[in-house]
């Protein structure tokens, strides 16, 4: 097993804490507006970028930061489709 960094850690952390935070938001506003499926898409991609670098160069227990996070993003990411899709009924479309 690799070394780790505190400042990835640190930095998955703070991710991590934002998360749940935006899927609050998503739950209770019921709405996609504001919200961003392309930042999404490319945070999500960054996740899995950081996930191989793990499993190629340097494996460690981070990788499960990496993961929960992926999960979250995939949670916010869910409910934006839900969200969208109520959006579009609420505007008869």
């Amino acid at each position: 097993m690799g070394s780790f960094s505190v400042f990835e850690i640190c930095m998955l952390l703070c991710f991590g804490a934002s998360w749940p935070v935006s899927i609050y938001k998503s739950w209770t506003s019921r709405t996609a507006k504001g919200k961003s499926f392309l930042f999404m898409c490319f945070l999500f991609v960054g996740y899995i970028f950081g996930i191989l670098h793990k499993i190629f160069y340097h494996p460690d227990f981070v990788i499960a930061l990496y993961a929960l996070n992926l999960l979250l993003i995939s949670t916010d990411a869910c409910l934006y489709f839900k969200n969208k899709k109520s959006d579009a009924e609420r505007e008869g479309i």
